[in-house]
């Protein structure tokens, strides 16, 4: 089993990638970062992702990545907010192959919910836990005792005739320039549709804007305990990096 994997996350903005101790969760290299180009076909994106590899001359060496769409089997489900030329697409068989690396690739929610549960703040914890990320749209990863229930959707979850990543993501509150309390309050009425839906016992707030959790948590009201995540934006790297020996 390897102790070192190279992490990478792939999103829509930028990409970016660090070698992983997989045993503590901490980085054994610089973080790097390149852009995602636009569009961001299958060709494009991998010929970024090559760049990045080589910034860490880590060839023929196990790479987990996490991809902004399901992943079943080695192949790209979706595009929701990805260029649409990636439906059924076998990322990891093709990839695996152009890079000559061993690679395992999951949904980046999931990636980072995985980081949050063993390293952060979903560490230790029992029962249900809904792990979130506020960005660009809505990540979700769904934990019972710890164990992944992979590539979930909840951004998609309507919300009074809305699709809940269209009110309540980070993007959104920035389009709509929304205050903190404003954007905890529509964010709020997201949470408890998620909590009438499925009863978490935890739910974890990730992403970048996890930094102002204490900014619009008091207008969170919910039975479930919120969190903010503690890795924010390296956890997609991190757990990427461990789902390559974790994967089953």
């Amino acid at each position: 089993m390897a102790n070192q994997v190279l992490g990478i996350d792939i999103g829509g903005t930028g990409i970016k990638g660090a070698i992983v101790d997989i045993q503590s969760g901490e980085f054994l290299s610089e973080k790097i970062k390149v852009a995602t180009p636009s569009p961001s076909t299958p060709e494009k994106v991998l010929s970024a992702v090559t760049k990045l590899i080589a910034s860490f001359s880590w060839e023929g060496k196990p790479i987990g990545i996490g991809f902004p769409a399901t992943i079943k089997h080695g192949v790209v489900m979706n595009a929701s907010n990805i260029d649409p030329t990636w439906v059924n697409y076998p990322i990891e068989s093709i990839w695996s192959n152009q890079l000559k690396c061993p690679i395992h690739v999951l949904n980046d929610a999931d990636a980072a919910g995985m980081a949050e549960m063993k390293f952060g703040s979903g560490k230790e914890l029992t029962g249900s836990t809904i792990f979130l990320t506020l960005g660009t749209g809505i990540g979700s990863a769904i934990f019972v005792n710890g164990h992944l229930i992979a590539n979930t959707e909840l951004g998609h979850v309507i919300v009074n005739k809305k699709v809940g990543e269209k009110i309540a993501s980070n993007a959104t509150r920035e389009a709509k320039e929304m205050t903190w309390k404003a954007y905890g309050k529509v964010l709020n009425n997201y949470l408890k549709r998620i909590e009438f839906l499925l009863n978490p016992d935890q739910i974890i707030i990730g992403g970048g804007i996890s930094k102002k959790f204490e900014q619009f948590r008091p207008q969170l009201n919910i039975q479930a305990v919120i969190s903010a995540a503690k890795l924010q934006n390296d956890a997609g790297i991190v757990g990427a990096a461990v789902s390559y020996v974790n994967q089953e």
